[in-house]
């Protein structure tokens, strides 16, 4: 398949829209204490239990994870990567001070968050970018050990959204799912062959029936 090719600051002005829209959807799911899955999750409790914001706890839990896109992926997604991160984590940072939400119903913070938040990441997969975090350890795992993207990714989401329940109260968790839902229905929906794709030039192997496994499976509808 011939995937599309972008300059550098084509990559950096879609990049830079995605994150207010990503950011814009943290900040409505902030709204009402709404959580999330992949490290975006575990910033959000980590809100909680530390005095640090979202922005430097998303951008901190991520940092480990550039060493693995770097060596095992591609760089140049482990650069576009590194933007979209730090624009989220920045424009997060601002975000409050620029919108002041008065009131919002917390079923329309969850459900439009979660489509803001699933098209930034559909024009972050287009210039061959993701949220990073554990995305990059889902594609790795898979790519190295033929563990499942979409397996893992399911997996770490219900530990997060599971041990929210010990930290929130039920409605909020309920809500919760339902943003992340919204969100991965979004990105399995237009996130399909033939349409753009997230997409990383891994390091190359020799291929054997157990490890010749379709890229295109790689799970990337996640706040990772």
């Amino acid at each position: 398949m011939q995937f599309p090719t972008h300059r550098f600051y084509e990559d950096v002005m879609a990049l830079f829209c995605a994150g207010v829209m990503v950011s814009f959807g943290v900040t409505l799911f902030n709204s009402h204490n709404l959580i999330t899955g992949g490290t975006a999750g575990l910033a959000i409790i980590g809100m909680h239990l530390t005095p640090l914001s979202f922005g430097t706890l998303f951008f901190l839990v991520n940092v480990p994870f550039y060493y693995i896109a770097w060596t095992q992926l591609s760089k140049r997604f482990t650069v576009n990567t590194f933007i979209s991160v730090s624009m989220v984590s920045l424009m997060s940072e601002y975000m409050p001070k620029l919108i002041h939400i008065d009131r919002v119903h917390p079923l329309f913070a969850a459900m439009v968050g979660g489509m803001l938040i699933g098209v930034g990441l559909l024009i972050m997969f287009r210039h061959k970018s993701s949220l990073g975090g554990l995305g990059i350890l889902a594609l790795f795992l898979q790519n190295k050990y033929s563990i499942r993207a979409g397996n893992f990714g399911l997996l770490v989401d219900s530990l997060i959204l599971s041990s929210s329940l010990f930290m929130f109260d039920f409605k909020v968790v309920v809500l919760s799912v339902l943003g992340a839902i919204t969100l991965n229905l979004l990105i399995a929906v237009n996130h399909k062959p033939g349409r753009y794709q997230a997409y990383v030039e891994t390091k190359k192997r020799k291929l054997t029936p157990e490890n010749d496994f379709d890229l295109d499976e790689a799970v990337w509808g996640r706040f990772k």
